[in-house]
């Protein structure tokens, strides 16, 4: 159960697999004593890519425990809604439901490194500079 000082901030994607994750775990290790930190996606992948496990792993933060949630376990009757909506994804953004009572929504869109090509430098290239900018408006909104 979240303190009332906290406020329950849900990063959505459309496969809560690789963005909304990393943003979940951001907050939660650079906000937790603010945020209670929660992720979800629109049409869930069912799990969280190794790639993006492995880029967080490497600035400190261990996503390996997370799962791939619907936005469906957040509204009412299964679920109590978030304080904060924050859409990493345009597509997430347009098919997130309407929640009941006074929830905020923030449009914040990033790359997916899912569809990085290139060699495996490359995919990892982009899946840090995806992390990187997770990071930066993080800090910048929280």
């Amino acid at each position: 159960m979240s303190s009332p000082a906290r406020k329950r901030v849900l990063f959505l994607c459309t496969g809560n697999s690789c963005r909304s994750q990393m943003a979940e775990g951001y907050l939660r290790e650079l906000r937790g004593d603010k945020y209670e930190s929660l992720s979800a996606g629109a049409n869930p992948a069912g799990y969280v890519n190794e790639k993006a496990i492995e880029v967080m792993r490497e600035v400190g933060i261990d996503i390996s425990e997370q799962t791939s949630k619907s936005i469906r376990e957040f509204l009412p009757p299964v679920g109590s809604p978030p304080d904060i909506i924050v859409a990493v994804c345009d597509t997430a953004n347009q098919n997130c439901p309407v929640f009941p009572g006074d929830v905020q929504r923030i449009s914040m869109p990033f790359d997916d490194p899912y569809y990085a090509e290139g060699s495996e430098d490359d995919v990892m290239n982009e899946f840090r500079r995806v992390r990187d900018e997770i990071r930066a408006a993080i800090e910048i909104t929280f």
